[in-house]
């Protein structure tokens, strides 16, 4: 078994998964989640279950925290009976949900007063690479913690890259969130642009993922495109906050804005809760 007594907060799509993988690598686990029902199957599975962020820290030596957005994040630090509500040197917690640059240089400050140490830590990867535990984790913070944390990432993703300080790995996902809005509209309207030519959806779609063009994204989301089917395993409503999160924090490049415009029509229009895919649906009615 592990040494490190680890506690979680946050068991949505992503964060399920990622406990049962610690879980089944042996570690001591604790979790919390306003959403008490969520707990139940990681009990059966030998979680204990605490009853706030504060009492999980007290028997936690790392806590680990994966929520929607930085007004979550930042109840969970600092709200009543949160994390940082006693003291508790020594600790680390990491960060894994995606927030701005500004909010994890604010809780690594916040944590550093409590001589608590702070990774940020979001990772690149949707439900599936979370299940098979080989997501990619962007870590910022001191190296020492970083090499504290490893053997947690070792079970969590395939690789964990230190880029920096902390607020640099939060640069880095939101960078990378970009690119794959940019894959995502541009595979949706090279698609839409084939149809509309004679070309058929099939046909177009391997011509791309059999060419230099494929990657990653475009096979994976391929079978939803035929299908018309777009159970989120990214939700769309979570890259609009990011792409929301990168204009914030300065970037300001032509394709940015027309990106951000797009994808928010898309989630008034009600595609919000389904997965970023669904962005060829918004598009067919332009």
């Amino acid at each position: 078994m592990n040494k490190l007594k680890l506690g979680w907060i946050g068991l949505g799509n992503m964060g399920n998964p990622m406990v049962k993988n610690l879980l089944d690598a042996g570690f001591e686990l604790s979790v919390y989640n306003r959403t008490k029902d969520k707990e139940t199957e990681l009990v059966a599975l030998g979680a204990n279950s605490a009853r706030s962020p504060q009492e999980l820290i007290a028997t936690s030596d790392v806590v680990l925290t994966m929520l929607s957005n930085d007004a979550a994040v930042q109840e969970i630090f600092e709200g009543n009976l949160g994390l940082l509500s006693n003291l508790n040197s020594g600790k680390l917690i990491i960060n894994m949900s995606t927030v701005s640059p500004e909010t994890s240089r604010y809780l690594s400050t916040i944590s550093s007063k409590q001589q608590i140490g702070f990774l940020d830590a979001p990772v690149s990867g949707s439900v599936k690479p979370a299940q098979d535990g080989a997501l990619v984790i962007l870590v910022g913070g001191s190296v020492e913690n970083y090499e504290k944390a490893k053997p947690i990432f070792n079970v969590l993703g395939k690789v964990a890259i230190h880029v920096g300080e902390a607020g640099v790995a939060s640069s880095a996902k939101l960078a990378i969130n970009y690119l794959l809005g940019l894959n995502l509209q541009g595979l949706a309207e090279t698609v839409l642009f084939a149809e509309k030519s004679g070309v058929r959806t099939q046909d177009m779609l391997t011509i791309i993922n059999e060419g230099a063009c494929g990657n990653g994204i475009t096979r994976i989301k391929a079978p939803s495109i035929l299908n018309n089917d777009f159970p989120a395993a990214f939700a769309l409503k979570h890259l609009v906050k990011d792409l929301r999160l990168a204009k914030e924090a300065g970037l300001d490049s032509p394709l940015i804005h027309p990106l951000f415009d797009n994808f928010s029509k898309a989630e008034e229009e009600g595609f919000g809760e389904e997965d970023v895919m669904a962005i060829i649906n918004s598009l067919r009615t332009k």
